[in-house]
């Protein structure tokens, strides 16, 4: 955590994927939504045309908020947007909801169906540990992003290895029988494009980085980085299509289908708190824009506010919960992600990687391509 190398190129990344992650790409409900629903193939292609589009736009956003020594999501989309950063910030809370309601409808699915436990309870648990991380401040919340990631790649790799061993013979097959359809270029970009919220939560760990090749290396490495867990789960899943598709808690399917309870509950823990990290960065960046307008008008943000503007969107996010998994993914997701793509992709693609890659001497700082140095 404390090497510069690790904040430099891989916390972005890392803070990146803790915020994508969500309830349903850990719970596995977004890979079949979006990707496995079409086809093995077709959603493979999908899934390779999301992470491009995660690479590209967080390498832009990185060298952006860089120069513009940007790190939360209201000062870095005035100066992308001007006057129409509202709609970003709009689109933006209405997501933060949304994944918040995903989170808890996660959390209540995975202790009822694994424990045996109310529903209620791992709502509750989960959007109270969002609110406890939050009042620790931002280097509790970075130490706890990077430590859990490298614990969730590790049962992902388990899970995928493990899935092969028992059913990697039908993973040829599954791609085999599957055509290329032209869906894929829908859902790639759909799924690329409301999960790039996450890139606008990631801002605050752009201060470490100094120079120009640092930020793209970073950004390019957050969209393989965010994207990888999912490529594991991805294989563990293909193997159980058509069945698993209509599960609520895909994730479940394929341990039960393993057979052992104690890498279940193991996996399920794990899962548990990457849906902490995902809750804990949404209102993190809200937070963050805040506190900078705070100090804006010359007064700091006092230490209550951070867990009352997390009880606001927790207890909203808690009414929300009962649409159940399924629904709040398939409709809520799928309608705003078209928003991301109109106010921060086109626009941070287009503009944004003008303002980020014209000559040096226009922009106050120096630098050269990917793979020089500059300073």
């Amino acid at each position: 955590m404390k090497a510069p190398w690790f904040r430099r190129y891989l916390l972005p990344g890392l803070v990146f994927q803790s915020a994508v992650i969500a309830g349903g790409y850990g719970t596995g409900r977004e890979n079949v939504e979006f990707f496995l629903s079409i086809g093995p193939t077709s959603g493979l292609a999908a899934m390779a045309l999301s992470m491009a589009i995660w690479s590209a736009v967080c390498a832009v956003t990185f060298e952006l908020a860089r120069q513009f020594r940007s790190y939360e999501y209201r000062n870095f989309f005035k100066r992308l947007l001007g006057p129409s950063w509202v709609l970003f910030e709009v689109t933006y809370v209405l997501l933060t909801l949304l994944v918040l309601a995903v989170i808890g409808a996660a959390a209540g699915s995975i202790v009822d169906e694994t424990f045996g436990l109310p529903y209620a309870l791992g709502v509750i648990v989960a959007l109270g540990a969002v609110a406890l991380l939050l009042f620790y401040g931002s280097v509790a919340i970075e130490r706890f992003f990077a430590g859990w990631s490298f614990a969730l790649y590790a049962v992902f790799v388990a899970l995928v290895v493990w899935s092969l061993v028992r059913f990697g013979s039908t993973l040829g097959p599954s791609f085999a029988a599957s055509a290329l359809d032209g869906d894929w270029l829908v859902k790639g970009v759909q799924y690329g494009g409301y999960n790039l919220s996450a890139a606008a939560v990631a801002l605050f760990t752009v201060r470490h980085i100094q120079t120009r090749n640092q930020a793209v290396w970073a950004g390019l490495l957050a969209g393989v980085i965010g994207m990888l867990p999912a490529f594991f789960f991805y294989l563990a899943m293909v193997p159980h299509y058509p069945g698993i598709v209509d599960a609520t808690v895909p994730s479940n399917f394929i341990l039960e289908a393993l057979g052992s309870r104690t890498f279940q509950i193991a996996y399920q823990v794990i899962l548990f708190g990457t849906l902490i990290e995902t809750g804990t960065g949404m209102i993190h960046a809200v937070n963050e824009r805040l506190a900078v307008t705070r100090r804006e008008r010359g007064a700091g943000m006092p230490g209550w506010a951070r867990p009352v503007v997390a009880a606001v969107f927790l207890g909203i996010a808690l009414s929300l919960t009962p649409l159940g998994l399924i629904d709040l993914i398939s409709r809520g997701y799928g309608t705003i992600t078209w928003g991301f793509i109109v106010y921060y992709v086109l626009p941070v693609l287009t503009i944004g990687a003008w303002l980020a890659f014209r000559k040096r001497g226009e922009t106050g700082t120096s630098g050269t391509s990917v793979g020089g140095d500059e300073t």
